[in-house]
């Protein structure tokens, strides 16, 4: 169901958060409903969905956030008990868009409007299928040898014989269904045997795959194996790691959130690592340094934000999206890493100028996009 239908035409919104309860992620949109003087957006957790519980009332206008950081949900999907676990990506994937097609039947026959296409939310949580489509739609992307429907990496072996057959000595080795740089690895070669990489990953003794929030070097071809081949069954995707740009001699990218297909919100991320995440790390960085550098370098901040919205007008019945833009080191040109389902929590950031969301944060924003939309629905029906 796409975002732009509204259920009951005319009628200010009334929401619904599939979402878990007290998590800021939900907190921070429903602080955004009642700033619009709506009434409190109703909370369905995700337990619940997947406990097969999935109840909506007529309508509703339902939102999709996270399931993360719920310990019971991570098990129910991730089917391992320990949450910090790499593994269990494969599980994920298939228990998260499971529920979602749920949360999608669910809406409809209660006859509300569901803001997630779950077809889109399948393809954004599966990076082989994500650039397939950005790089169809001519959105630029990394060179990737595992785009699409490219056969599938079986382990090390494979990805040592693809970076040579394409020409790629630098790779970013990512799980297929993974987020907030989960077993990503920054891989580097130089020849027979010799290779390095950097990752948050970190295994025991027993070869289980932790998440670190300190991301380490590996420097042999060992690790680099042992850590690719426990993941490489769940599923991986190859990018050619682009050169980014540097501010003050830090890697710099940003997130740019895209709402109603309009670019709105933008954050610098600088880190001394190749992963930019914040929570690895990373800090924000000065958004007017990062315009700066573009404008001096001849580069258009426009169109900048104009790629991250192509990246997004690829899932229409989307309501919002993060992008993950990468420039060039000579600021000049532009890249998508990736595009987030969820890439909106970012507290306290407000509006870019001339975006129609300046002093609003990325959930008000994304209110504000439902309720005018709502407007156009009644002025439609009142024409």
């Amino acid at each position: 169901m796409s975002p732009s239908t509204s259920s009951v035409a005319g009628r200010p919104p009334r929401f619904a958060v599939v979402g878990v309860p007290g998590n800021r992620r939900v907190t921070l949109f429903q602080d955004a409903v009642r700033a619009a003087g709506l009434p409190a957006a109703r909370v369905v957790p995700w337990s619940r969905v997947l406990r097969g519980e999935a109840v909506f009332l007529p309508g509703e206008t339902v939102r999709l956030d996270s399931p993360g950081e719920d310990a019971e949900v991570e098990r129910l999907l991730r089917k391992v008990d320990d949450p910090t676990r790499v593994e269990g990506g494969a599980a994920w994937y298939a228990g998260f868009t499971a529920a979602v097609r749920e949360v999608a039947r669910a809406a409809e026959a209660a006859g509300a409007t569901l803001l997630d296409g779950p077809d889109e939310v399948a393809v954004l949580f599966d990076k082989r299928l994500c650039h397939a489509v950005l790089d169809t739609a001519g959105v630029p992307v990394p060179a990737s040898p595992t785009s699409g429907a490219a056969p599938v990496v079986r382990g090390w072996a494979d990805i040592r014989g693809r970076m040579a057959e394409h020409g790629m000595p630098r790779v970013f080795v990512k799980p297929a269904h993974g987020s907030s740089a989960s077993g990503v690895l920054a891989v580097e070669t130089a020849g027979p045997g010799r290779v390095r990489a950097t990752t948050s990953v970190e295994r025991d003794s027993s070869g289980r795959l932790y998440n670190s929030l300190r991301p380490r070097r590996l420097t042999t071809e060992r690790e680099v194996a042992a850590i690719v081949d426990t993941l490489a069954p769940e599923g991986l995707h190859v990018e050619r790691w682009l050169p980014k740009a540097t501010l003050g001699g830090r890697a710099t990218d940003l997130r740019v959130v895209v709402v109603a297909g309009r670019a709105t919100h933008a954050v610098a991320r600088t880190s001394r690592s190749p992963m930019t995440n914040l929570h690895l790390g990373g800090e924000r960085g000065d958004l007017g340094r990062v315009r700066a550098a573009v404008g001096a370098a001849g580069g258009s901040w426009g169109e900048a934000l104009a790629v991250c919205e192509r990246a997004a007008d690829c899932f229409p019945d989307t309501l919002c999206v993060g992008v993950d833009l990468l420039p060039s080191t000579d600021w000049r040109r532009f890249a998508v890493g990736e595009v987030n389902a969820f890439g909106d929590l970012l507290p306290r950031l407000t509006g870019l100028d001339g975006s129609g969301a300046e002093g609003l944060d990325t959930y008000a924003a994304q209110v504000a996009a439902v309720m005018n939309r709502a407007r156009n629905d009644r002025a439609t029906a009142i024409a």
